[in-house]
């Protein structure tokens, strides 16, 4: 959903590094893979295509945040 977001954390050697993906519009969602030694966080649409991808070596990830957008159909 537009808003999702995954927060990483990465050690680059003597200090670390954060980056940001964003499902930037309505209708695409955030989606997490760890497999083989790499985290992999790719913006995909409705239809199952890929927009856009990060790549992280999994040894170097300090933190996976995900910060998902309330739904209207949630109850708290």
């Amino acid at each position: 959903m537009k808003g999702d977001r995954v927060e990483i954390v990465v050690d680059a050697g003597d200090t670390t590094r954060t980056y940001e993906v964003v499902a930037g519009r309505a209708g695409r969602r955030v989606e997490t893979t760890v497999r083989r030694g790499v985290v992999e966080v790719s913006e995909v649409t409705r239809g199952g295509s890929v927009v856009r991808t990060a790549r992280f070596m999994a040894g170097r990830v300090l933190a996976l945040v995900e910060h998902p957008v309330p739904r209207a159909d949630e109850t708290p």
